[in-house]
């Protein structure tokens, strides 16, 4: 027999794995760190120019910086912050690198979401992430997902519940609550919304009073933030539960929507939703605030069944908060009836050898069209790898293996980030032909 004790020493068990990963990963001091990027990367993969044209541009003013150099004088290695810098001066053929960003525009959500594990959700979200820093986005990743693998993947492992999306939950609800109870008289039928009272285990907590900067947390990437989750956090489901209970009125799916609206606009340029493989409480509040819907599935027949059955239910239960909630709750930038600007079906894990592979290939393109992104996420063995040891192929020395093997797995989630990267960007001109 089994009981909770034994589950817990599973639990001690494999924490002795997690810290043995990370030394291995991070750095003695047990944080993550991002490493160098060569002039090889950062001319042709990153700035897309001719290696000679980079070093003719460096020569041509001794103020850019200038990375450091090996000590055969062979390579330069740059930081981020130096690729930005770099960026934000130089130009080709007359041509700024900074990357598309029209202004005064708010940051496109977008959240990466399907409720079969292992679907690859983590996988793409970190990898955008990371590709679109190295394009020179700003980014803020949120993470749903109680399991905390991209939070993990970002270097934050010591999390506390009331900082993630839980504590976002709670907080709107004892905001609006409060807003509701302070709420005018109707002025022509003299009635209010009853009044509803929270007990003091959700309104002592202090969450109330935190502000919006308190739930993010810096990366090793500069231009990456981060609201994390942490395992504690699973609970909010049947917290939430509760929460509804003791107020129905509450718009509980439109709680981060809320959060969000009160960053500055100009503060990020993307915002990427890691969402659990379930339909829940915290799933509902990704993809409402969500303005694109990135769909990743395996390339087998149960992964097309179960992404099937994903949206049929959450068809379902999109349809079901416009019937519940009528279009004047306050839902902020988001609006009811929920609609997306744009949804993809992203394959991952795929094998062009595969003759299956293919097959699914094209039945998802059959059935789903030119929703279905023309890029799949291929299985390589350095994808395999990063995710063994938390990392993205972005942070691997490609040093550490062959140039090859490494510049294959790029070169995939290069090619799903360009896609990714013009959906933003129609986005972005969508928002514009609203107004």
């Amino acid at each position: 027999m089994y009981t909770h004790d034994d589950l817990s020493r599973f639990q001690t068990q494999s924490l002795k794995l997690q810290g043995w990963i990370r030394q291995q990963t991070f750095s003695p001091e047990m944080e993550k760190t991002l490493r160098r990027f060569s002039s090889w990367e950062v001319s042709e993969l990153i700035f897309k120019v001719n290696q000679s044209t980079f070093r003719g541009k460096l020569a041509a003013d001794p103020s850019l910086p200038a990375g450091e150099v090996e000590p055969d004088g062979r390579q330069r290695w740059f930081s981020l912050e130096e690729i930005n810098e770099l960026r934000r001066r130089l130009k080709i053929n007359r041509k700024s690198l900074m990357p598309a960003r029209p202004a005064g525009k708010r940051a496109v959500r977008a959240a990466v979401a399907n409720f079969k594990g292992g679907a690859g959700k983590s996988t793409v979200a970190l990898h955008f992430a990371h590709a679109a820093a190295l394009d020179g986005y700003r980014v803020l990743v949120v993470d749903f997902d109680p399991q905390a693998t991209l939070s993990h993947s970002m270097g934050l492992t010591d999390v506390s519940e009331e900082h993630t999306v839980w504590g976002i939950m709670a907080r709107d609800l004892i905001r609006e609550t409060q807003r509701m109870n302070d709420g005018p008289v109707g002025a022509e039928t003299g009635s209010t919304l009853p009044r509803r009272h929270l007990p003091s285990s959700i309104t002592g907590l202090g969450l109330g009073e935190l502000r919006v900067t308190d739930f993010i947390k810096p990366t090793s990437w500069p231009t990456i933030d981060a609201i994390p989750s942490c395992a504690n956090a699973a609970f909010v489901e049947f917290a939430s539960a509760q929460y509804r209970h003791l107020n129905p009125d509450w718009s509980f799916f439109a709680a981060v929507s809320r959060y969000l609206d009160q960053i500055p606009d100009d503060s990020y340029d993307l915002i990427i939703f890691d969402c659990p493989p379930a339909i829940g409480y915290q799933s509902m509040n990704a993809v409402f605030a969500a303005d694109v819907l990135y769909i990743p599935s395996g390339p087998g027949y149960w992964e097309y069944d179960s992404t099937t059955s994903f949206i049929g239910q959450l068809s379902e239960a999109l349809e079901d908060l416009s019937a519940g909630f009528d279009a004047t709750f306050p839902t902020g930038k988001i609006k009811l009836p929920k609609a997306f600007y744009d949804v993809r079906f992203l394959l991952t894990r795929f094998e062009p050898g595969n003759d299956l592979h293919r097959a699914m290939f094209d039945a998802f393109r059959k059935v789903f069209g030119e929703n279905v992104t023309e890029s799949p996420v291929e299985m390589t063995r350095a994808v395999e790898q990063s995710g063994r040891f938390l990392n993205s192929v972005y942070e691997m020395d490609y040093r550490e293996m062959t140039r090859e093997t490494w510049r294959r797995a790029r070169s995939t989630f290069d090619n799903a980030y360009q896609e990714f990267r013009d959906v933003v960007v129609q986005t972005w001109d969508k928002m514009e032909a609203e107004q």
